[in-house]
Formats: structure tokens, C-alpha cells, sequence
């Protein structure tokens, strides 16, 4: 995944190195693909150096969940939605970066937030709540720049933010994952187009 998608963790460390390179790895192979030697390789640490930070695999797929893709999703939805005082047209800028995202060969293996939801939520319990919190903190997110959009007069006030949230966001994931699946740009551009379509709706008249 491109470096800017790390901005957010700060000056590096040796242990915000190795986040990163599980993070690459998990995004690329999925957890139960993760290797601890290939993590090593992308880092150039010892063995020692890794488990002085994370004792298990688990320990360090729980840390990438909590710090690097809720951190990621913060950087994306939470900065966006603050930068503006339109919440809809900045619903629809993210669309339409991540579909240029596609476009540019960006994120080939689809969400990482859905890779991990899909792969592993039914079989972990730490990674189930780790994922459903990521969720709900994104659906929190959006809901609350729905409902600033609301008081300022932009956003129609007969809708729900907090229902609206969590299908803008499943429909995002939705949208990644087939996208994923059919390797297909311009059904990508068919579907993110859609979606903004729908985010117009929700504008007062």
C-alpha cells in the first residue's frame, strides 16, 4: 500500500516499522498467511527485536487492527468529513479517490478493513470486537458529520444518520470487495458512480 497511508502514525519506530510491514503482509496474504520471517525481511530486525514488541502473531494482528487501520480509516473518513463543511460532497470526494485508488493499482486486494472482517471475525473473538469497534467508530464518524450536515442545512433532515452511516459504509465495502473479485475498472466507476448518486439524495432541495 502506498507510504502516505502511514502518515498518521508519526515519526517512525522500530515498532511502528513492524506494524507496517504486518499490516503489508496481512494486507497482501491475509492473517492466517501472515509470516513472522517475511515480516522480518521487510523490516531487517531480528526475531528478538519483533517479539520484544509482540510476544504472538495475535498480539501483533490485534495491534495492526487497532492502531494501523483504525488509524488509516481516521486519516481517510475523519480528516476528510472534518476538512469540509459539505459532508456529502466529501462523502463523495472519498469515492472518488478510492475508485482512483483502484484505478491506479493502489489497493489490488480491495478494503484491508473487509479483508479481515470476512477472514477472521467469525473465528477470533479479539478480532471480531477489534473489527466490529473499527466499525462502529467509522459509522460514528460519518453519522456526526451527517448530523452537522443536517443543522447547517445541507443534509435532509427526515433520514437517519446513524442508519445512513453504517449503509454508505457497507456499501463502500461492498463495492471494494467486488471490485476485488471482478478486476474490473469500469464497474468500479459504474458502482462508486451509484453510490454518489445516492449520496446526492440525501441533500436538502
Amino acid at each position: 500500500m502506498h507510504p502516505d497511508h502511514y502518515q498518521f502514525m508519526g515519526p517512525e519506530t522500530t515498532r511502528s516499522r513492524i506494524l507496517q510491514a504486518a499490516h503489508e503482509e496481512i494486507y497482501e496474504h491475509g492473517f492466517q498467511g501472515l509470516r513472522i520471517d517475511a515480516v522480518l525481511k521487510r523490516t531487517g530486525l531480528a526475531k528478538g527485536a519483533l517479539y520484544h514488541y509482540f510476544p504472538t502473531k495475535f498480539a501483533l494482528g490485534y495491534a495492526v487492527v487497532d492502531e494501523v487501520i483504525l488509524g488509516y480509516f481516521h486519516f481517510n473518513w475523519g480528516t476528510l468529513l472534518d476538512s469540509s463543511h459539505d459532508p456529502l460532497l466529501a462523502m463523495k470526494g472519498f469515492f472518488k479517490r478510492k475508485c482512483d485508488d483502484i484505478e491506479s493499482g493502489e489497493c489490488p486486494n480491495g478494503c484491508p478493513l473487509t479483508n479481515l472482517v470476512q477472514e477472521m471475525s467469525v473465528i477470533d473473538e479479539g478480532f471480531h470486537q477489534r473489527l466490529k469497534a473499527v466499525m462502529m467508530n467509522i459509522v460514528g464518524v460519518v453519522s456526526l458529520a451527517l448530523q452537522q450536515g443536517q443543522a447547517d442545512g445541507i443534509v435532509r433532515k427526515d433520514i437517519d444518520p446513524q442508519r445512513i452511516s453504517a449503509f454508505l459504509l457497507s456499501s463502500y465495502q461492498g463495492i471494494m470487495g467486488t471490485a476485488k473479485c471482478m478486476q474490473s475498472m469500469d464497474l468500479a466507476k459504474d458502482l462508486f458512480g451509484s453510490l454518489c448518486d445516492y449520496v446526492d439524495t440525501l441533500r436538502c432541495k
